[in-house]
């Protein structure tokens, strides 16, 4: 057993690092990651000692950067690209929905394309226009792709991996306000996951929030003083946006009969849209309750100065939570 405390940038790197030394084909490309070792130094080092061949720092092109590694994929490399910031993914959007997502399906399941798409996203860090935006739904909304993301570093250290082994295109988010955050886990062991399924961080009884990525800290902070107010509130982390494991959220649902979901992205047609209406179908005669959704308002991302208004916090999944119980 070897137990390491890192921050869950550091696992991400920690987890390619992995990658790179078990399949000479994963490459690793994208802007700044070599020399530099990306914006948030989760490639750091990584030039240094695999070489610019298999670390390569490309132009600001990020329909290129998918276009070119999507033709690796195809020859039988495992490309893992970094999208800079999760507002730079547009200019690939056409590549990553329209060739990357439907080559499977395009090809009767003869061509695969095993490519790792890395996106920081989310707000919380200060950051100016199109750094801070949360465009999961897109991707989840686009058949052929696999979504994922992390939320504490001993995942972000597994899920990495288990993402550039899949033979299927991965998206994989990374809460970048939750880069610093650290935690100990165990890096020689293996996965105590499947990639695609739910995590049940803490039990509870009176109701269900289900989250991910930067907003799981928040419910697990909001069920704390849920608890001394005599509430007792189950936290699920999703980790897989696409495929969601539903079955893990109903039995949640069917013991607590209230469920509260909550993300960053906009509410309007969000990931707990899908999650609200599924589970009001398949839990409808257990439910005490509607489905609530907590998360960020319909508008643009707001101005550093304002994104603390924006931003899930306890107090609004709390005053969720009440809501749900006085129903």
């Amino acid at each position: 057993m070897s137990t390491t405390r890192m921050s869950l940038g550091a696992a991400v790197g920690a987890g390619l690092r992995r990658a790179l030394e078990r399949d000479r084909k994963v490459v690793i490309m994208g802007e700044d990651v070599g020399r530099l070792g990306g914006v948030f130094r989760v490639t750091d080092t990584l030039q240094k000692d695999f070489g610019d061949n298999r670390v390569i720092d490309t132009p600001l092109a990020e329909s290129g950067i998918i276009g070119a590694a999507f033709g690796m994929a195809l020859r039988g490399y495992r490309p893992v690209c970094e999208i800079q910031f999760d507002g730079f993914v547009y200019p690939a959007f056409d590549q990553i929905v329209s060739q990357v997502a439907k080559i499977h399906y395009r090809t009767e399941g003869k061509v695969t394309a095993p490519l790792t798409i890395r996106i920081p996203y989310g707000g919380g860090i200060g950051a100016v226009e199109h750094h801070s935006e949360s465009p999961e739904a897109y991707f989840v909304h686009t058949a052929g792709l696999r979504v994922v993301t992390p939320s504490n570093p001993g995942d972000a250290f597994h899920m990495i991996q288990q993402s550039i082994a899949s033979d299927d295109p991965v998206v994989f988010f990374e809460p970048k306000r939750r880069y610093w955050d650290t935690a100990e886990f165990d890096v020689d062991a293996a996965p105590d996951l499947p990639l695609h399924s739910a995590r049940v961080l803490r039990e509870g009884s009176d109701a269900t929030i289900v989250t991910y990525g930067s907003v799981v800290p928040t419910a697990l902070s909001a069920a704390a003083i849920a608890e001394q107010e005599g509430n007792s509130l189950e936290v699920i982390d999703l980790r897989s946006l696409s495929p969601i494991d539903f079955p893990t959220v109903e039995r949640s649902v069917r013991k607590t009969g209230r469920l509260v979901v909550a993300h960053e992205a906009s509410t309007f047609l969000g990931l707990g849209a899908e999650v609200a209406a599924r589970i009001s179908e398949r839990c409808f005669y257990q439910l005490e309750a509607p489905v609530l959704r907590v998360g960020g308002f319909d508008i643009p991302y707001p101005p550093a100065k304002l994104e603390r208004h924006h931003l899930p916090d306890a107090d609004r999944l709390l005053d969720a939570v009440d809501r749900s119980l006085a129903a």
